[in-house]
């Protein structure tokens, strides 16, 4: 018998440690974690039975569970795929590959570790080790289908494993045999096992039966899927509970969608949308998480196409009866059928949020913190539904200082205005404090600021929206006389104010593609506006992070003549209207979250200007 020990990767011990301490209080859900990792692995033998029937179970699929009062154990046993000893050591012996690091940083930055792992658990896929909540050592067998031989994976979960042969065994799949602590053998009575198997994971469809040394074996689940059930006969427990047992979830969702479609095409969706964002929301290989059943057959939890990726958050189950059950997964992929599937769940989601935005935008907003971003990657990308998107995004308003929809701006634009006003910034603090918005504050009327990354990117494809213009004001030109209050005039161009400009875009021509009089600026000496065919500031930053030899195109240096210091600068010394014009220049670069073009330059033209006030 071959038999070898190794420790846990350094990552898997630190989280097996907050996995033991800070989870005691919910330590019910390992019954759960282990439940659905067997209900996985029955499923993915099915599916790879569909191509290779040698490895298919020749009897009925089952789940027990074995209760030992005397020994002390629980024994949790599956029929499904199994693994062989080189997956033993690295599913059992790693966590969350992709996740570590990211979820031991999320708990180091959590002054309350036990609400975190909470929340972190599940998102980390470390259910496995939930075992060891309960159990002070957990020993797994498992023979792999297609292989003859058996292997034991044995841990205390804290120094590391050990694995060794077994020989031949005549049964295929998993085996975990849970060693109780002392103060966990409440788990040993049959009775608060059933409750929690009813509780948890009464919808996995394979018979789950309990059985101790006391009473018969009884199968402690209904055994049916939960999305083939009337949803007037579903609970919003029992759907909260299916969400958190298939999801790794620990809270109620944010939003369900459960609908049966038929006709042509006929599917049945039960959806999920979390409250909180998964930590891989951004990775580039983040798969969907809405799983594909062939009635009821499960084929797929990464089926590409089955919901746009700016969907990506949405999580939960697709089973159709208009599909073949048919293995490869091109064929699936590329149907016409799915694809109308597809277009049929979006809309759907679509008009769900927007019923939410309507009924609590107070909770909408909650929401749209955590998943906004991915949103708007729909208003770049999904042409189709770009103008139902854009009916549930939030952005937020200069005016009203809150976040609002563009149609909310659309009601509340002012007197003569035909264009929706934005302005794209790093941050709300520096959009806030732009001198952009001073012309629009002092006639009250709103800008939109935009401070995603995204923003300059699906502002760029959509030109307008219910006939309105989007306008960037620090892009595009504008006029601001004939809208609101008519109070505010052109101001009147003088002689003297055209000899300042003439004489600030002596000194720097070489910065700037031009230096012009300003016709919105209130209390600012100067700002910064795009040159004609140039791209919003913000673009510039992302292509310029994107490719460092990017330089961009020069701008237009706007003055307000009737600011003192613009007044002053042609009463100074040569040397001073140099430094001066250079300085305007830099300021207004940094009001627009840019670094001054020459950090040394600029340093010395301000030790001019301060010397020579």
């Amino acid at each position: 018998m071959n038999e070898y020990s190794q420790g846990f990767e350094a990552d898997t011990g630190k989280i097996l440690k907050i996995v033991i301490n800070s989870l005691y209080s919910d330590r019910d859900i390992f019954l759960r974690e282990l439940l659905s990792n067997a209900s996985d692995a029955i499923h993915k033998r099915k599916f790879l039975g569909q191509t290779n029937p040698a490895i298919l179970n020749k009897s009925d699929d089952t789940i027990e569970i074995v209760i030992d009062k005397k020994q002390k154990t629980i024994e949790i046993t599956d029929s499904g795929i199994g693994l062989a000893e080189k997956e033993l050591a690295e599913t059992l012996g790693t966590i969350a590959k992709s996740g570590t690091s990211s979820f031991l940083e999320e708990m180091s930055e959590n002054d309350n570790n036990k609400d975190a792992a909470k929340t972190l658990i599940g998102q980390f896929g470390v259910g496995f080790y939930s075992a060891f909540m309960v159990a002070e050592k957990v020993v797994v067998t498992s023979r792999k289908a297609g292989t003859s031989n058996a292997y034991f994976w044995e841990s205390d979960g804290q120094n590391g494993f050990n694995i060794s042969s077994c020989g031949q065994s005549p049964n295929v799949g998993t085996s975990i045999k849970l060693f109780l602590r002392k103060d966990a053998k409440e788990y040993l009575d049959s009775a608060k096992l059933k409750t929690l198997v009813k509780k948890y994971s009464d919808h996995i469809t394979v018979p789950i039966t309990i059985k101790d040394s006391e009473t018969e074996a009884e199968q402690a689940n209904s055994a049916q899927a939960l999305w083939t059930r009337p949803s007037s006969s579903i609970t919003d427990e029992e759907y909260t509970e299916f969400f958190k047992s298939n999801f790794g979830a620990f809270d109620e969702p944010y939003l369900k969608i459960h609908n049966k479609t038929e006709g042509a095409i006929d599917f049945t969706n039960l959806l999920f949308i979390p409250k909180t964002a998964p930590f891989d929301l951004f990775e580039p290989e983040r798969k969907t998480r809405v799983s594909l059943y062939i009635n009821r057959v499960f084929i797929s939890k990464d089926i590409e196409g089955l919901i746009p990726t700016w969907l990506r958050f949405v999580q939960g189950i697709l089973d159709t009866t208009s599909l073949d059950l048919n293995v490869s997964r091109e064929l699936v992929q590329n149907s016409p059928i799915l694809k109308k599937i597809s277009k049929s769940i979006t809309k759907k989601v679509l008009s769900e949020l927007k019923k939410k935005l309507k009924k609590s935008p107070e909770e909408y907003d909650a929401f749209w913190s955590q998943f906004g971003k991915v949103i708007k990657e729909g208003l770049y990308e999904d042409f189709e539904n770009r103008d139902k998107i854009i009916d549930i995004i939030r952005v937020f308003s200069n005016k009203q200082n809150t976040n609002i929809t563009v149609n909310e701006y659309l009601e509340n634009m002012a007197d003569g205005q035909d264009s929706i006003y934005y302005l794209t910034a790093d941050t709300l603090k520096q959009a806030l404090s732009s001198p952009h918005l001073e012309g629009f504050k002092s006639k009250d009327i709103d800008v939109l600021l935009m401070t995603d990354p995204i923003d300059a990117f699906w502002m760029s494809q959509m030109a307008q929206f219910n006939d309105k213009k989007f306008v960037s004001i620090s892009r595009d030109t504008y006029d601001l006389s004939a809208i609101g209050s008519k109070e505010t005039k052109k101001p009147k161009k003088s002689k003297a104010a055209k000899g300042t400009i003439e004489l600030i875009k002596s000194h720097i021509e070489d910065l700037v593609a031009d230096v012009v009089e300003s016709t919105s600026l209130v209390d600012s000496p100067v700002k910064l506006v795009a040159s004609e065919g140039g791209l919003d500031f913000n673009l510039e930053r992302i292509l310029k992070a994107q490719n460092p030899e990017y330089e961009g195109t020069k701008k237009i240096l706007e003055i307000n003549t009737s600011h003192e210091l613009i007044k002053k600068l042609p009463k100074k010394s040569i040397d001073v209207q140099k430094a001066l014009s250079r300085v305007l220049f830099e300021q207004a670069r940094i009001l627009d979250g840019e670094m001054p073009s020459d950090a040394q330059k600029f340093s010395q033209d301000l030790i001019t200007v301060s010397l020579n006030d």
